[in-house]
């Protein structure tokens, strides 16, 4: 859950938890803490795995990320996922002041590695110096291990050489949200195997979370339409155009992005083939919701259920999650 306040995320949390989902799990933006909305999630459920899909893992140095993410493990009872990723190099430039966008996945590999040394500090001093970070770290009083010995994290991806950083190094990746069965077949799962190869890690204890475009509605029309234009806002960025090449829309992202440009919302929408939706999201009434979620479900290990926003209310995307909620709860 993005959209909305803490109040709201926490209402989601727990209603997921009473539900009996295996976790749940929040984001952020420029204008929202993932780190918070976990705290606040963690105070607020018991049973379900706690998880930032995703966190930035820049613009904050390594020693307070892995600090915030061992508090929030240790709040949460040792339930949380810390899912990790770098944004967009705009973003990384505009908003997080980084100097050096270049190669985010060799700074995922730099990072990932670095978090898990600090959180065994109880065990000695950590040094490092890489092209990323350097640090010199020496407890001066006694630190106490933490909750677990290892907080999963997951690192977010899209191309190819994004998704073999989880295969390398992390313990799960985080899918995007327009990832097509296809492409997980086809491009996923086959850079993950790569990415474990490299290091000598086996690939099936990475474990792929799918990020699925959901809407349910009594009027099917209503929930497409919520649907499509949620792809037709991911499509708009040129950045994504391989992803939409590989899962064989080429021709629809081309014409999503000619309607981006020239200002028409209502031609991204219209643009945006049955196929397309029907092949990244799920979308219609709650009978057909649960037929899709069954469709897509062995395309991923963790299936999470992810409310189209854009275009939306604030209060549609808070009603249409919580009937997620209700539609696929186990």
């Amino acid at each position: 859950m993005l959209a909305g306040r803490i109040a709201d995320t926490v209402e989601i949390a727990s209603a997921a938890d009473t539900a009996g989902f295996d976790a749940a799990w929040t984001g952020e933006f420029n204008d929202r803490s993932a780190i918070v909305a976990l705290a606040a999630m963690a105070h607020n459920t018991s049973r379900c795995r706690i998880g930032s899909a995703i966190a930035y893992g820049v613009g904050r140095s390594p020693l307070i990320l892995a600090n915030d993410a061992r508090g929030l493990d240790e709040l949460s009872g040792g339930r949380l996922v810390l899912g990790l990723g770098t944004g967009t190099k705009g973003m990384q430039i505009g908003w997080h002041g980084v100097r050096d966008p270049e190669s985010p996945a060799l700074r995922l590999e730099e990072l990932v590695p670095l978090l898990r040394r600090i959180w065994k500090l109880h065990e000695g001093p950590v040094k490092h110096e890489g092209r990323f970070y350097s640090m010199n770290l020496t407890p001066t009083a006694e630190v106490l291990p933490p909750v677990r010995d290892r907080i999963p994290i997951f690192t977010a991806g899209v191309n190819r050489r994004m998704i073999e950083t989880a295969g390398r190094v992390s313990d799960g990746l985080v899918c995007h949200p327009t990832f097509s069965s296809q492409y997980v077949s086809e491009v996923v799962r086959p850079a993950i195997a790569a990415g474990a190869d490299r290091t000598g890690r086996d690939p099936d204890r990475v474990e792929i979370l799918g990020m699925l475009l959901c809407s349910v509605n009594d009027d099917e029309d209503v929930a497409r339409r919520e649907v499509a234009a949620q792809i037709a806002f991911y499509a708009a960025p040129r950045a994504y155009a391989p992803m939409f090449e590989a899962s064989g829309f080429a021709a629809e992202a081309e014409h999503i992005r000619k309607a981006f440009a020239d200002g028409d919302h209502q031609a991204m929408l219209d643009a945006v083939s049955d196929d397309m939706l029907d092949a990244i999201g799920v979308a219609g009434t709650p009978a057909q919701v649960r037929a899709g979620l069954a469709r897509r479900k062995a395309d991923f290990d963790h299936l999470a259920l992810y409310s189209p926003s854009f275009t939306m209310s604030l209060e549609r995307v808070q009603r249409n999650t919580l009937d997620l909620i209700r539609v696929g709860a186990p």
